[in-house]
């Protein structure tokens, strides 16, 4: 098992990896999944790193959890992170063990909303020119968004934090509003959301889910019908004594996102 942090800039002390890579087997080569808390930008949330990495390991990935300088620095900074974060994991498939083609990104709440971001503006001219590396090296296979964070217009406090001390524009919030951003060359996308959360709209999802209908990008969407948000697992490894996040129909989430990641 290796069990490190990588450092992702010399200069950031806010942006690492915690690495969670099984190396039982010598000749089975795992997907990856890069994990992003939430946190509205502000920080990033223990509960939805760590745990979730290891029932991620338990289905046969690794995982990578990414530290962001949330509350940090301002768009596109966590973008670039990011796309650092999946250009390590590629470069360093072979000690790994695990499939460079199988690189997929999960993200809760305004973690969503960078998952989602990377599967869809993977391709922006200032990843590649802070990040040397061939085009679409960074573009995940697929994105699995949990109460994601998604549009200016059905939640505004993350894009404050994303913007950190610049002015907040309604052209910046389109820009960064992801129902804007899904074209042709978008990764699929697994959804997850409640209809009744109390933070974060649902309509960031269902909005989403229209507009990848639109470009004919294949995705699968969970909506359940009652738990608030931040459920993280829906058991009780990340319940916190929060009954309500503890409910075993949202449960197999992550057994789902692993079925519909091994069918793209």
């Amino acid at each position: 098992m290796i069990n490190k942090r990588v450092m992702l800039e010399e200069d950031n002390e806010h942006a690492y990896l915690d690495v969670y890579a099984a190396q039982e087997i010598k000749d089975f080569k795992r997907s990856a999944i890069l994990i992003m808390p939430g946190g509205g930008y502000g920080m990033c949330a223990a509960r939805e790193g760590e745990p979730i990495a290891m029932a991620f390991l338990s289905h046969g990935f690794n995982a990578f959890v990414l530290n962001y300088s949330a509350g940090h620095k301002a768009f596109p900074a966590h973008l670039i992170e990011a796309s650092m974060a999946v250009k390590h994991i590629r470069d360093n498939a072979e000690e790994y063990r695990i499939d460079p083609d199988k690189v997929f990104v999960v993200g809760f709440s305004a973690g969503g909303h960078l998952a989602a971001s990377l599967g869809t503006m993977w391709d922006r001219k200032e990843i590649y020119d802070a990040v040397p590396m061939p085009f679409g090296y960074n573009k995940p296979k697929g994105m699995m968004l949990i109460y994601p964070v998604l549009s200016a217009k059905h939640h505004g406090f993350s894009f404050k934090g994303l913007f950190k001390g610049e002015e907040v524009t309604e052209e910046k919030l389109a820009m960064v509003s992801i129902e804007n951003c899904i074209s042709e060359n978008s990764s699929p996308a697994f959804i997850m959301h409640t209809s009744n959360d109390e933070i974060v709209d649902v309509k960031n999802s269902l909005v989403l889910a229209d507009a990848l209908a639109e470009q004919k990008i294949k995705f699968e969407m969970h909506i359940y019908p009652d738990a608030p948000h931040g459920v993280a697992l829906g058991n009780e490894v990340t319940m916190c004594g929060n009954e309500k996040w503890c409910n075993p129909a949202i449960a197999k989430w992550v057994e789902q996102a692993v079925y519909w990641s091994e069918n793209l």
